[in-house]
């Protein structure tokens, strides 16, 4: 029972699907690993990952999907280095750990290309836990874009309704919480996300953009930094992770055969509740430092009255087969990552053992 929280569990499905098709891919006695990027076999598959993205978040057709490389941390510097002009700036909501360091590298980047980075909302001073409102924030309305996550992985924080900052165009990190739930496209000029969560394995992210947005990024940075380049070659400007890809195909083949994303976000919704009954039930046993209107449904994080009693916890876990549960290692307590592909049954196994720890250890 797999609670890692990235990478992450991947569809069973997806997984046996590719041991069918690892050694002769498509009838061509090839593994798809070893097919040429130009090749037709595996430009299909290409296409299809993605169609398959259009089709089940009903992205519109003026928008770009692109697959890159460099996982979400890579566009935390690609997205100011495109956008933001010498002497301008960009506002960044701030409230965990990753939007923070989004921030930081915008801030990094804006040393060097005259450009700024400014902190318009952030919850750091709570410990992170909550996230940032619209109605507090210090929004600049000539800001070239605001950038925000939906999820935070580390502190175990979501936004339940995508909020808009201001006029700006905005640009939203959904690594942790893309595919698990219904979005509207439209209200973002780019939106971006690393695989490893819900979407497949490590080594390819997702960026949805609008094409006219992407239109307005610099020209004076070298090409496989500019978005324009990416589209324009359809993510194939070099070599793209083709295997990644492939299995990104066959996650969104299990989502859509699974019911779409409307599915997902049921599933997803009735897990964590599941969970959050069990640790609220404890009598303050467990404690979750994040306030409940802020909950991550996809990151539920919560510390028991000492570390002494965490690894007992951690260790009794594993000989109950469930993995992956350690917070992360810049805050600590106990973390369960509850993606598209962590089965219910898995999430039930493990709110009945966080109740009978309780009971033996309260």
């Amino acid at each position: 029972m797999n609670f890692n929280p990235g990478p992450a569990a991947l569809p069973l499905a997806a997984l046996e699907r590719a041991r069918e098709e690892f050694h002769d891919f498509a009838g061509t006695g090839v593994s798809v690993l070893e097919h040429s990027h130009r090749g037709r076999e595996y430009e299909a598959v290409h296409e299809q990952s993605a169609a398959l993205l259009r089709e089940l978040l009903r992205i519109p057709a003026d928008y770009d999907v692109l697959f890159l490389q460099g996982g979400a941390s890579t566009q935390f510097a690609t997205v100011p280095m495109n956008f933001i002009a010498p002497g301008a700036s960009a506002d960044y909501v701030v409230t965990g750990a990753w939007s923070d360091k989004a921030y930081a590298e915008a801030s990094a980047w804006g040393a060097v290309g005259g450009a700024r980075a400014r902190v318009a909302a952030s919850t750091k001073e709570t410990g992170f836990a909550r996230v940032a409102v619209v109605e507090g924030a210090d929004l600049d309305p000539r800001a070239a874009y605001v950038h925000f996550a939906s999820n935070e992985t580390v502190h175990g924080l979501q936004y339940t309704t995508l909020p808009r900052f201001g006029g700006a165009p905005q640009v939203c990190d959904m690594s942790s919480d893309f595919m698990s739930r219904t979005i509207d496209v439209s209200a973002f000029s780019l939106l971006y996300a690393g695989a490893q969560k819900n979407l497949g394995p490590s080594g390819v992210t997702v960026v949805v953009s609008r094409r006219d947005f992407i239109e307005t990024g610099r020209r004076d940075l070298p090409k496989i930094l500019q978005y324009r380049a990416h589209a324009a070659a359809r993510s194939l400007l070099n070599t793209p992770p083709t295997f990644a890809i492939y299995m990104v195909r066959n996650v969104l083949s299990w989502i859509k055969e699974s019911g779409g994303v409307e599915a997902m976000e049921r599933r997803n919704l009735a897990k964590a509740a599941e969970l959050y009954a069990a640790l609220d039930g404890s009598k303050g046993f467990y404690v979750c430092p994040v306030e409940p209107s802020s909950r991550s449904v996809m990151n539920v994080v919560f510390r028991l009255p000492s570390a002494g009693l965490e690894e007992r916890f951690l260790g009794e876990a594993k000989k109950h087969a469930m993995m992956g549960l350690k917070g992360h290692r810049d805050v600590g307590g106990i973390r369960a990552s509850l993606y598209n592909a962590v089965e219910p049954e898995w999430v039930s196994t493990l709110a009945a053992f966080v109740k009978d720890f309780a009971e033996r250890n309260g």
